[in-house]
């Protein structure tokens, strides 16, 4: 069976070359006479030749341009192959055969085109509802161009159709667009934009000369109506949690994220979703939260505050962030902490400069001790406290001062009524001087006042004064001098801010209005009580000194009492007694005479020249009583008829050239308030026995006694006068006064 078979395929062989030899000699070209070739393919056209068992290729351009292809032989075929097609591949090729027999030859017509992509739908940027937009419908690469139509349709209904008819002058690949601006309406979600593109090439598939792009209609609403939640609070604690969920509307709907602002306005994403729970909070957790809702065109932002509150580590210094204190003292700043075991302390100053003070930690708290104050203590000082990997810090301002005492008052001098005196008001070692106000009252009246305002260069204790010259009056006496010294640190708080001293206004008045008041009276017996008071006004109260005045003008000091009091008075304590008002600024005067009086005693009645006279002579009565002021001398003769009372000058009675008829008994009454005395002489005149006989010596001795006896008597009169009181007089005509 094998063998049969092996002579059948034997002959046939030989029979099919006798056939082909027997063939004409002939080429095919395919894809026969025209290819329609697209920019960026790659084409192959192959030459075949029948009846020649080894044939030659060659191939050419119909204008003897270049291949711009890949020539490969291979047996009875060539290949030529375009990869990729461009611009020099639109030609005729012509294939040439040549075989013993005979040479052959035949063309094909390569045109080009381009169309490589669908349309492309492209909008200005989102569609949002009211807000219009520009769609274009753009076309890539196309080849010819002038082949191109363009429609564009909403859901089926054209809105635009476009043909691009102008001759092209050139080679190139062209972008074609067609454009519509429209106003999205809610409407328009969900609708159709479809792009449809046509290359109108006779002789080719549409399927491969038609594209569309088709897109769905996206219209949006922007974020709006951010909404935030919190649960449970926006004031924390730490170690808290909190759940924050944001709510946003728009279409489509909007992404929700979470943000926080970071201290220098930047945002630091903490999450995508609506809601961001944040769990075992710190104090660093503080801060403003973002929501934002965002979609394709648009963003929506909320913020909300979270403050979380360090929990139970806390520290406190006192007396206070800012205390006033007082150079010279000493001051205790304390740092404490509560929610803290075991904390750690450090002190130091905001310009790190030495503490000049004393560090105690114990527990929970700690201590500066600034003693004495100085003005190297005049700083910021922080107290750091550090519990576990936390650290805390707060600061205690120290702001000095200086006013330890109160103002002092001094006057140059004693006040004394009508002289002026400068009162001056003393602050001594202030600080800060250019603070201190000064002010001086006297009662309710500003005197003067003053401030120090920029008199502040150094720092130092200063002493700072205040002056006023004033003329004291009545108004004055027992008013106060006040003054006030003022330092304004108005932003701090210490004690005193006001110092002030008083001085009650001592106004002397020099004595005057003395007076004297005596009693029973200035004129008493002997032996009598009398009280003598001395009043005299003026400031200081005057002191009373009591003195007698001696004959040579000098006083003699009795008392320094107000009253001076004689028991039982002699007549040596007759006199004038002075009294003296004194006190520091002068001394006032006043006198009274005091008479001390005893009854008349003593008393002497004599004749001069003789008890017993001649008729004729003249004879003198002279009574007198001895060691008795303001006494009344009362002469009379004593009749049958009756007492005649004589007309004496000074108890002195003088009888010229006396008659028988004056012969008798004369009586002398000595008188004063306190008594009488009497005394009686009995003048004898004797008749003439010879009156031829006359003595010259006799009447120049009578002539002399004449004139002598009466001016004695006168002056006697004259003397006792001088003595007597103001209030003194005789009591009657007749009666005399010794």
């Amino acid at each position: 069976m094998h063998a049969e078979m092996v002579l059948i395929l034997g002959a046939s062989s030989m029979l099919w070359t006798l056939f082909a030899a027997s063939q004409a000699f002939k080429i095919d070209i395919s894809p026969e006479d025209k290819i329609l070739a697209q920019i960026g393919d790659s084409v192959s056209l192959t030459c075949s030749a029948d009846g020649c068992d080894s044939p030659s290729f060659s191939w050419r351009t119909q204008i003897d341009s270049p291949l711009n292809g890949k020539v490969r032989n291979e047996g009875t075929k060539s290949t030529l192959t375009m990869a990729p097609v461009t611009f020099d591949n639109e030609h005729s090729y012509l294939c040439t055969a040549s075989c013993s027999s005979g040479k052959e030859e035949k063309g094909i017509e390569v045109e080009i085109y381009s169309f490589p992509k669908d349309p492309e739908i492209h909008l200005s940027g989102p569609l949002e509802v009211g807000k219009p937009v520009r769609v274009k419908c753009l076309v890539p690469d196309v080849y010819p161009s002038d082949r191109l139509e363009i429609d564009l349709l909403k859901n089926n209904q054209l809105v635009k159709n476009q043909e691009f008819l102008e001759d092209s002058e050139r080679k190139s690949l062209e972008t074609k667009s067609l454009e519509v601006t429209f106003t999205p309406i809610i409407e328009d979600i969900g609708k159709i934009l479809v792009c449809r593109a046509k290359l109108h090439i006779d002789g080719t598939d549409s399927v491969l000369t038609e594209r569309e792009t088709r897109k769905e209609l996206q219209v949006h609403i922007s974020p709006r109506n951010t909404v935030i939640s919190v649960s449970p609070s926006t004031s924390l604690q730490e170690g808290d949690a909190v759940t924050m969920k944001c709510f946003s509307e728009g279409l489509p709907a909007p992404e929700v994220s979470w943000s926080k602002k970071l201290d220098n306005g930047n945002l630091q994403l903490l999450s995508g979703n609506s809601t961001l729970t944040l769990i075992a909070m710190r104090m660093e957790d503080s801060g403003i939260y973002v929501c934002e809702g965002v979609n394709l065109i648009g963003r929506n932002r909320k913020e909300v505050e979270l403050i979380v509150q360090e929990k139970l580590f806390t520290v406190d210094v006192s007396p206070g962030s800012r205390i006033a204190a007082q150079i010279g003292d000493s001051v205790v700043l304390t740092c404490s902490v509560t929610g803290c075991k075991s904390p750690t302390f450090s002190w130091r100053t905001q310009i790190d400069s030495p503490l000049s003070g004393k560090v105690r930690s114990e527990g929970t708290k700690s201590t500066l001790t600034l003693s004495p104050v100085s003005f190297e203590n005049e700083h910021s000082y922080l107290c750091t406290v550090t519990c576990g990997h936390k650290k805390l810090e707060k600061g205690i301002q120290v702001e000095l001062y200086s006013f330890p005492r109160d103002p002092e008052i001094e006057l140059t001098d004693a006040l004394v009524m009508g002289n002026p005196v400068t009162v001056s008001c003393t602050v001594p070692d202030v600080y800060p001087f250019d603070r201190l106000e000064i002010e001086l009252l006297k009662g309710k009246s500003t005197m003067k006042y003053k401030d120090f305002w920029g008199d502040m260069n150094r720092q130092s204790l200063e002493t700072k004064r205040l002056e006023v010259t004033f003329i004291p009056t009545t108004k004055d006496i027992r008013n106060v001098l006040v003054c006030k010294a003022k330092l304004n640190i108005t932003e701090l708080e210490f004690e005193p801010k006001q110092r002030l001293s008083s001085k009650t206004l001592h106004v002397n008045v020099a004595p005057k209005d003395t007076t004297i008041l005596v009693s029973p009276s200035s004129t008493l017996e002997e032996g009598s009580f009398v009280n003598l008071t001395c009043f005299s006004n003026g400031l200081p109260t005057p002191k009373i000194r009591w003195s007698k005045q001696l004959s040579n003008g000098a006083l003699q000091l009795l008392s320094e009492n107000s009253t001076f009091t004689l028991m039982s008075a002699k007549i040596e304590d007759s006199g004038i007694y002075v009294c003296e008002g004194v006190n520091q600024v002068g001394i006032s005067r006043r006198e009274i005479k005091l008479i001390i009086q005893v009854p008349p005693k003593d008393i002497q009645l004599t004749a001069f020249p003789s008890e017993s006279v001649q008729e004729g002579d003249t004879v003198t009565i002279s009574c007198t009583c001895r060691n008795v002021t303001e006494t009344w001398i009362i002469l009379k003769k004593k009749a049958e008829t009756g007492d005649k009372t004589l007309k004496s000058i000074g108890g002195t009675y003088t009888i010229r050239e006396a008659q028988l008829e004056d012969a008798g008994v004369y009586e002398c009454e000595s008188k004063n308030e306190v008594g009488s005395q009497s005394r009686s002489l009995k003048l004898d005149v004797k008749g003439r026995e010879n009156t031829d006989y006359f003595s010259p010596e006799l009447v120049v001795l009578y002539c002399a006694s004449t004139l002598m006896i009466p001016a004695i008597g006168m002056i006697i009169y004259f003397a006792r006068k001088a003595n007597m009181k103001g209030s003194y007089s005789l009591v009657e005509a007749q009666k005399s006064k010794v």
